[in-house]
């Protein structure tokens, strides 16, 4: 299964309902405090059930919701690429097109709404019977069914629910009376039906730019220390250890006995004294005897004592290996890597080899990757179909960037609208367009000159009138002349401005 779109609304800063598409590789761009962060927040909260980095409380409401009495959060995610077959309860596999919990489109939209963000209710939004006759059939007991069968209508086995649900919807296949309807997979009769869902959902693992970078905190003290409790908790190996500690506890429990035997023919009132004290293999604590494990890299440096940058690259790898051995152990059918601003602390050539390695990820089967960043350059790298626009209006928009819809189809235009990123490369392509247009005269039109002092080949100067942006061009080009005072970022502001306007308008 794969994210297809989520939907907002009462979280944090999406006060309405807003939807937010997704695709194989999702990054998100956009000013600081815009709500990028919230939407990797969100689902981590949607998919690990506040056992994962984020944990949902009241401050998660809406401010202005709350005002008006709503301090009901819903966060939605709809789904694609789904399950040939699943299981909803205890009687059989069963489709989702045949329990009609898909959406018109074939998609399966899952709600989840957290009443004062407390504890959730799950629901499924789907193209639903809602003939009286037929309706509601999730919600009933066999006995139930049961009772709704005629002789009209023929079931093949009717201790099985999915099979006798079926058999009713046929029978009322043309007036089924489909339409929206919400279905709280809490009140169906199977149990753990929400359970039995979460086997097919992906392993949504998070990496915050604010995770703990420092020489105390423990996953920078050493990653293998981390894994070494993973590893712990593995049933299989965790029966094991308590084998062997139960058979030194009876080795030692026959020495200690064999001691005092021996010491009780010497002195009896010394030996009568003394009693052995053997820990339980309960009380053992496995994961002191590996605490010297470590990677260390050129002359024993431990990771603790390295650059921000080298500490955060080793971390944001064990994230990515260790989501990949829980999503291999735990047979779990795809993945989804969520990484806030991998450029965090990291060198130019990093940055590159890093997205170039999540770029390759997003490409591999039955995973998605999904980043923000601040960082121009990381745009640069990077395909229009990839780019999320975040921007606030008269709420939170969350734009998929299409190449067509842009005044200019440059990712420079992409920075300047997520990050106000002006500079001399993104003048140029401007100008480099309109002049490709043979649209400058048009564009000079009524634009007040400055005066530009030209160097000629002769060593002369000669004295032009030029627009701002011709200006700012010529500089651009000429460094070597330095007979004109330098523009300001205002006025190359200004210039991109007029240009990115006369080109909306062509």
């Amino acid at each position: 299964m794969k994210i297809k779109k989520i939907k907002l609304e009462n979280f944090r800063g999406y006060e309405n309902e807003t939807t937010i598409e997704f695709g194989n590789l999702s990054v998100f761009v956009g000013k600081n405090d815009i709500g990028k962060s919230t939407i990797l927040e969100a689902l981590d909260i949607f998919f690990n059930e506040n056992k994962g980095v984020i944990k949902i409380d009241k401050d998660d409401v809406n401010k202005h919701c709350k005002e008006n009495g709503n301090t009901e959060i819903k966060i939605s995610v709809v789904f694609e690429e789904l399950p040939e077959s699943l299981t909803i309860d205890a009687t059989n596999p069963t489709t989702l097109e045949e329990e009609y919990l898909l959406q018109p489109d074939g998609t399966l939209e899952i709600i989840k709404v957290y009443p004062n963000a407390g504890k959730e209710k799950v629901f499924i939004k789907a193209n639903h019977p809602t003939n009286p006759n037929c309706s509601d059939l999730l919600l009933k007991k066999n006995a139930d069914l049961k009772k709704m069968l005629t002789d009209e209508i023929e079931c093949a086995d009717k201790t099985k629910n999915a099979v006798i649900r079926k058999a009713i919807w046929d029978f009322y296949s043309n007036d089924l009376q489909l339409g929206e309807v919400e279905i709280e997979l809490g009140k169906l009769d199977a149990k753990n039906s929400w359970e039995n869902f979460k086997n097919y959902l992906p392993l949504y693992s998070l990496f915050q730019s604010d995770r703990k970078n420092s020489d105390g905190d423990s996953e920078v003290q050493n990653p293998m220390k981390i894994a070494v409790q993973e590893i712990l908790k593995d049933a299989e190996l965790k029966a094991s250890l308590d084998k062997v500690a139960e058979e030194v506890e009876k080795k030692l429990t026959e020495v200690s006995s064999k001691t005092l035997e021996k010491l009780n023919e010497m002195n009896p009132e010394i030996a009568q004294s003394l009693n052995p004290v053997i820990p339980s293999p309960d009380s053992l604590k496995w994961i002191d005897v590996f605490k010297s494990v470590s990677i260390t890299g050129d002359e024993d440096i431990p990771i603790n004592k390295r650059g921000s940058g080298i500490k955060r690259l080793i971390l944001l790898n064990f994230f990515r290996a260790e989501a990949e051995r829980r999503k291999n152990e735990e047979n779990i059918p795809s993945i989804i890597y969520a990484i806030e601003e991998p450029e965090t602390s990291q060198h130019p050539s990093h940055q590159r080899k890093l997205i170039e390695a999540f770029k390759e990820l997003s490409n591999s089967d039955n995973t998605q990757v999904i980043m923000t960043t601040h960082s121009p350059a990381i745009v640069k790298l990077l395909e229009f179909e990839d780019l999320k626009l975040v921007k606030n209006g008269e709420g939170i928009e969350v734009i998929s960037i299409e190449r067509g819809d842009l005044p200019y189809p440059s990712l420079n235009e992409v920075n300047y609208l997520a990050f106000d990123e002006s500079n001399d490369e993104y003048h140029n392509e401007l100008y480099g367009f309109i002049e490709s247009e043979q649209l400058l005269t048009e564009f000079r039109n009524g634009k007040a000159t400055m005066n530009y002092k030209r160097q000629c080949k002769d060593g002369s100067v000669k004295e032009e009138q030029k627009i701002i942006s011709e200006y700012i061009r010529h500089q651009i080009h000429h460094p070597e002349n330095n007979e004109n005072l330098r523009f300001t970022n205002e006025q190359l502001q200004q210039s991109i401005g007029e240009m990115r306007e006369f080109i909306k308008d062509i």
